[in-house]
């Protein structure tokens, strides 16, 4: 089949007058000529790729012949029939020869453009990793031209430090920037996508804690004559009492406690892995209810630093208390590692409330911050459990009174206690 049927000659763009607005002049095969109101003359291809109707600019008459402008529609013409847009090769090249096109500027756009969907720890982590582990070896690289080879070797770099979590992070990250860069017509491909398996996963890391009911009263008694700092204390106990992350209690504030309502408001910002939803309100907040108990221990740490920002504040008072702080009293009670972890609070309470309080899954999960999957989903997320979740606190902190008082364990079905 040949090619289209050309119509135009340099004595007929010669003649050709401009109007009053642009005109075109076709050549044939979707080139042709604007012509504006000015004089200039534009070289164009009208072509339709992915069922939209594009232009492609192949330069200005006279500097671009008609010979040089139906070469230029005639390669666009062979890509389009190998199935690729010859406009978006145009941006890809146009790219390729700036400085905006190096990894490291398009990491760094990135980075400025979704920083306000993330947590700031989660930012910090993230432009960290980047600066840290890729910016020296790709950073000055041009996206489009980096290899899965290339960035398998920083990989490796990360690996032979033995921080294989950060190997799989830095993976997903450099995913996420070539992904980028694809949709703003910087690169053609991902090259983390060819790296799939080639990093070892990291083990599971398990977080020792205590499941024994005996031993658990043990435990709440060790703590309640906890000897060293009395905000210490206080925060174990109120570790117990929520199950929360060890950061969303370090980091509570008195601003977010509720006393005549008995609730701790969280803001989802601080929540980890809460990432801001566009449609959600700036002052969207995790509801966690207080128990008398817990209330009870809020009142004597209030005592001690009501004045402050933190509930918990390290010895300068400005900062939180920190990980190291309560490890480090849990180990002065006698419990080493392989016992109990400050995160081990969280499963020894997911555990028995649903073993021996007899509670559902679905406000245990919802208290501790996570998200409910499958079908419940959706109902879960509105109905918020709230009801059940203020009888399932109640029910556990009277639970650990109990143990601690050396009472009979609380056996499965104990769910209708009176609170």
């Amino acid at each position: 089949m040949g090619g289209p049927i050309n119509k135009l000659t340099d004595l007929a763009i010669k003649n050709a007058k401009p109007g009053t607005t642009p005109k075109r002049i076709a050549d044939g095969g979707g080139l042709f000529l604007e012509i504006r109101p000015n004089g200039s003359k534009y070289w164009r291809l009208a072509y339709r790729f992915g069922k939209r109707q594009k232009l492609l600019a192949l330069g200005v008459y006279p500097q671009v012949t008609v010979q040089e402008a139906r070469e230029g529609a005639r390669i666009a013409r062979d890509h389009l029939a190998a199935g690729r847009d010859p406009g978006l090769l145009r941006n890809i090249a146009k790219a390729a020869n700036t400085s905006e096109n190096t990894f490291q500027a398009v990491a760094v756009e990135w980075l400025e453009k979704f920083k306000h969907e993330w947590t700031e720890s989660h930012y910090k982590g993230i432009s960290g990793r980047l600066r840290r582990d890729l910016f020296p070896w790709l950073g000055a690289r041009p996206v489009n031209e980096i290899t899965a080879p290339e960035l398998l070797a920083c990989l490796r770099r990360i690996e032979a430090r033995g921080h294989l979590e950060n190997a799989h992070r830095a993976l997903t990250n450099a995913g996420q920037v070539f992904m980028y860069a694809i949709a703003t017509a910087r690169a053609e491909r991902n090259p983390a996508a060819d790296l799939r398996g080639a990093i070892p996963r990291p083990r599971v890391k398990h977080m020792s804690t205590i499941l024994d009911p005996r031993q658990v009263g043990t435990l709440m008694a060790a703590i309640d004559e906890y000897s060293g700092s009395p905000i210490t204390r206080c925060a174990l106990q109120f570790m117990a009492h929520v199950f929360l992350r060890s950061k969303e209690v370090r980091f509570a504030e008195w601003s977010e406690i509720d006393f005549e309502r008995q609730e701790w408001r969280i803001p989802l910002a601080k929540m980890k892995g809460k990432k801001r939803d566009k449609e959600a309100s700036p002052s969207a907040f995790h509801l966690v209810p207080l128990a008398t108990q817990t209330i009870a221990i809020l009142r004597e740490a209030q005592a001690l630093t009501g004045e402050g920002q933190y509930v918990f504040p390290g010895l300068r008072g400005s900062k939180p208390i920190s990980d190291a702080t309560m490890t480090n009293a849990l180990r002065r009670m006698g419990y080493d590692k392989s016992d109990l972890h400050v995160h081990g609070f969280r499963a020894m309470a997911r555990t028995l409330i649903r073993q021996e309080l007899g509670f559902d899954e679905e406000p245990i999960e919802r208290q501790l911050g996570h998200a409910v999957k499958g079908p419940l989903g959706a109902a879960y997320n509105r109905a918020d459990f709230i009801q059940e979740r203020k009888k399932m606190m109640q029910a556990w902190a009277d639970y650990l009174d109990g143990l601690k008082a050396g009472a009979k364990i609380i056996l499965p079905g104990a769910v209708n206690l009176k609170i």
